[in-house]
């Protein structure tokens, strides 16, 4: 069975035992946490689709930890100017283990 989850802006395909990164949540290492937000739940073609989350779909995952992801420069030069600047962000992550897919 897998799910198509939303958080963080983004979709994820997940299934029983997967382990994926996200974006940042407030919760502990080793904390519980449900997501409501379910697109898409089933086994192939009996796979139900909501409109636009399936009603009563919850997927349980375990927060495994939190990291942060690789350095992201933008660097910023203005021609003939003597002018350039540089700018680094390393981006929030909790990595979860999803640990129940539970439909309606």
């Amino acid at each position: 069975m897998f799910a198509v989850i939303k958080t963080g802006g983004k979709q994820y395909r997940v299934a029983a035992n997967d382990v994926l990164t996200i974006e940042k949540l407030e919760a502990a290492a080793g904390a519980s946490i449900e997501f409501t937000e379910v697109l898409v739940v089933g086994v192939g073609a009996d796979a139900k689709i909501g409109a636009p989350f399936v009603a009563g779909a919850i997927v349980k995952a375990e927060v495994v930890e939190h990291n942060r992801g690789d350095k992201v420069l933008s660097f910023k030069k203005r021609r003939r100017q003597n002018s350039k600047r540089i700018r680094g962000h390393r981006q929030h992550h909790t990595v979860v283990r999803i640990t129940d897919i539970v439909a309606a």
